[in-house]
């Protein structure tokens, strides 16, 4: 599949509003994860599903498991996305039905392509760090790619620059002339910001990707808003600069794309088009088909939930139900 700079770029829709005016502060919630983790879950929300095809945005940590298990997420399905993992502090070991055995740590990224179908693990070794920070993210996949081969990619390096008082670190797509090597299947971005200095920095963004901004750690303001660790900032689209003034040390994720306007199903770990097709992958992944076995993960597989008495509605990205 080629990269984001070979897909072709949308223009904005007539009447979009100024950027100042669709800046807006969204706060996350808590949700367990596994039998030993809390994430802040900052997308989907109510009032805002989806930035670009980012569709699922979770911030964990910073966590003391210096005496604690860490992460201990068993074996389960996907289908329809993929999996892109940051950490900040700690480590974490992936496993998966296509035999990948790898441990990612701080600075490094794991993108996992499900396609139609991959199951995968994920744990801390039984040696870890004391810390565990970072976040996992879900990007919605597009026709045909939904339906394609799934994938695993581990990126040891990535590009990384300063610009004044900003170290970037670029893990999707492209900003300030560098691309990352991670594939990707809409034109997409995603970047951490560590801040240096006390200054307003600025950084050049594309008119026709909406964005939204987040603090793994530290504080920011933009547009006037103050931006803490728990919330995510959408900055809508029609921007070709954003300006952000952060406390010094503070960590920042920047992500944006081209509004995704295919409405999606997502229900547990599945992101599709209907309720019929969701029902599918629930009796798939419950009967041991299409997903594979997990790699030298002898623990049960995680069991799928019971699905609504209601159907299933498709949402587009604003979280208008379709159909």
């Amino acid at each position: 599949m080629d990269r984001t700079e070979s897909l072709p770029a949308q223009t904005l829709p007539p009447g979009t509003p100024p950027a100042a005016q669709t800046s807006v502060l969204l706060p996350g919630h808590d949700v367990p994860l596994g039998r030993y983790t809390t994430v802040r879950r900052l997308l989907p929300q109510r009032q805002r599903r989806m930035v670009g095809a980012w569709c699922f945005v979770d911030h964990f940590g910073p966590d003391d498991v210096a005496e604690r298990p860490g992460m201990e997420v068993p074996p389960h399905p996907h289908t329809g996305l993929q999996t892109v993992t940051w950490l900040l502090d700690g480590e974490i070991l992936h496993r998966d039905s296509l035999g990948n055995v790898q441990p990612i740590r701080p600075g490094q990224l794991n993108v996992m392509t499900s396609g139609h179908g991959i199951a995968h693990s994920e744990r801390s070794p039984a040696a870890h760090p004391p810390l565990m920070h970072g976040v996992q993210l879900w990007v919605a996949l597009p026709d045909p790619a939904r339906a394609g081969a799934a994938d695993f990619a581990h990126h040891a390096q990535l590009p990384r620059w300063r610009d004044g008082d900003l170290d970037l670190t670029l893990l999707v797509g492209e900003l300030g002339g560098e691309r990352s090597p991670a594939v990707v299947h809409t034109p997409l971005v995603g970047a951490q910001l560590e801040v240096g200095g006390p200054g307003a920095a600025s950084l050049p963004l594309r008119p026709d990707f909406e964005y939204g901004l987040l603090a793994m750690s530290g504080s920011a303001e933009v547009d006037g808003m103050a931006l803490t660790v728990g919330a995510l900032l959408y900055l809508g689209a029609g921007r070709s600069t954003v300006t952000v003034t952060a406390a010094p040390g503070s960590r920042l994720l920047l992500l944006g794309g081209t509004p995704f306007e295919e409405p999606l199903v997502m229900w547990w770990n599945f992101v599709g088009r209907s309720h019929e097709e969701i029902a599918a992958a629930r009796e798939d992944w419950a009967a041991g088909r299409r997903f594979g076995t997990v790699t030298d993960d002898p623990a049960p597989p995680l069991p799928a939930p019971a699905l609504p008495t209601t159907r299933l509605k498709a949402r587009d990205r604003r979280g208008g139900v379709r159909g």
